[in-house]
């Protein structure tokens, strides 16, 4: 029988487009100088907007037929989209705040063909409903365990946890660097926002523009806002990291990995273990000072992979390995390293450019004598320095390696990412050889994955090491191209 979302989430829809209603209604409200016929319009809009509400809710079911999910809309054209059982990779649960106080959740169903979008999706169902979906959704592609009937055994999805993450953890946040722009975010938006209502509030473009000019004319305080920016990002960049990573769990049910994370918005993701084929453990520069390191499953069929994927948060680097080999499986054997040439490519690359950088200063500064060209020159000479260490550093995070049962490759400083991945799960190879490369003698030999970013990278090795590192991990594939003594 078809059934329908909550009625509750008609207190939930209005209000979410009451954002898309605000300038509507403030511009009705100022070009009718607040007279009461401009709050009759007004009062009018929001009324159209309550009543489109519960007609997008009246017109909209959900039922599963046989093998299949149906969903029908028929507001003013009618739309069925059935998905059967069998495509369905996913399903993830989210508790946005006024779900969460209603007793809702959202349901996202995904079957890995709609890149980063969710086939569909159930807006406004209870809690009880949305566990029992996904346990009928998912019951087609869970791996069957081995279990002993037991009669005390209570009825019920099995769990097991994995992981859950302590709270002291997520003092790692700002070291990963992805929320400490943070508060220049939300500069830029109240910028935003101040050009966009300039208008209604009575701003002129001339006043942006005369304010623009003040700023400029007081450098100090200019400088002042940018200093208090800055000394803000670990702070807001990690209270952002903390409430997106809250209380983070990793556990398996039923065959599927299951991550829950979230304080505002409680998200629940089911990545199918059976389509897991390996895992990629990312830290960066700063992370990798404090052995920190986060998780990201590579999985087949997974749409909007960087999200959905993510295991683990930062975590020491030990747990990290422990948590992989433990939910995914483990991998035994050493990284070898790739040839010298390789460590001079990655210092030129460092540290060149900023020597042309300061020959065409010290140019500059011969025939000007400007003081900029020696600050410029000064500058470049110590990102040259800098890029000693950190090319260095590049080359030592190269690395590749092949245990038997699954092959691994890094890559990467100020972002270094080691992917470990299944033998089963590549399907073919790619060698890539620029102008320069054939010059130094090494190559980039990638494996395609059907998973995760669709291919990962050995850079630089030498030509030998990348024709012997694929007859290594198939040489059924590699057999008939290569010549007698050759292996």
């Amino acid at each position: 029988m078809p059934q329908r979302l909550s009625p509750k989430v008609l207190l939930i829809d209005p209000v979410r487009m009451l954002p898309s209603l605000l300038l509507p209604l403030a511009g009705v409200l100022f070009v009718g100088d607040f007279s009461p016929r401009s709050y009759a319009y007004a009062a009018v809009g929001v009324f159209a907007a309550v009543v489109f509400a519960i007609i997008r809710w009246a017109t909209f079911t959900y039922v599963i037929v046989g093998d299949s999910l149906e969903t029908r809309r028929s507001l003013i054209s009618r739309s069925v989209r059935t998905i059967p059982l069998e495509r369905i990779r996913g399903v993830d649960l989210s508790t946005p705040p006024m779900h969460r106080l209603l007793g809702l959740t959202v349901l996202k169903i995904d079957t890995g063909a709609g890149g980063g979008e969710e086939e569909a999706k159930l807006a406004g169902i209870s809690l009880e409903e949305a566990e029992r979906l996904k346990s009928v959704l998912l019951r087609r592609t869970a791996e069957p365990e081995p279990h002993v009937p037991d009669a005390a055994t209570p009825a019920g999805p099995r769990e097991r946890p994995i992981m859950s993450v302590p709270r002291k953890w997520l003092l790692y946040g700002p070291l990963s660097g992805a929320y400490l722009l943070t508060p220049f975010a939300f500069a830029g938006g109240a910028v935003g926002l101040a050009f966009q209502w300039g208008d209604d509030l009575g701003l002129s473009q001339d006043d942006a523009l005369s304010a623009g000019e003040w700023l400029w004319e007081h450098p100090y305080l200019l400088l002042g806002v940018a200093a208090l920016l800055v000394l803000a990002m670990p702070i807001a960049g990690g209270l952002m990291y903390a409430i997106f990573n809250w209380n983070f769990v990793l556990k398996r049910r039923d065959g599927y990995l299951v991550a829950e994370r979230g304080l505002i918005n409680r998200r629940s993701v089911s990545l199918e273990s059976q389509r897991v084929r390996g895992y990629e453990i990312v830290d960066g520069l700063a992370e990798r000072w404090a052995k920190v390191a986060r998780v990201w499953a590579i999985v087949t069929g997974l749409g909007d992979s960087e999200t959905r994927g993510q295991l683990l948060p930062g975590v020491p680097r030990e747990i990290a390995f422990q948590v992989t080999r433990d939910a995914i499986g483990p991998y035994g054997a050493a990284l070898r390293p790739h040839p010298p040439v390789a460590r001079q490519r990655r210092l030129f690359r460092a540290i060149f450019p900023w020597l042309v950088l300061a020959a065409a200063s010290v140019l500059g500064l011969w025939v000007t004598g400007s003081v900029f060209w020696w600050v410029l020159l000064v500058l470049a000479l110590l990102l040259a320095a800098v890029g000693v260490p950190l090319g260095l550093d590049r080359y030592a995070s190269l690395g590749h390696g092949y245990d038997g049962a699954r092959l691994a490759v890094r890559s990467g400083s100020l972002r270094r990412a080691q992917a470990v991945v299944e033998r089963r799960a590549v399907v073919g190879w790619r060698l890539r050889q620029t102008w320069f490369q054939r010059r130094a003698g090494v190559l980039t030999l990638i494996a395609g994955v059907g998973a995760g970013q669709g291919g990962y990278s050995a850079i630089d090795v030498s030509e030998a090491q990348g024709v012997d590192f694929a007859a290594e991990v198939t040489p059924e594939w590699l057999a008939p191209f290569l010549e007698p003594g050759e292996s």
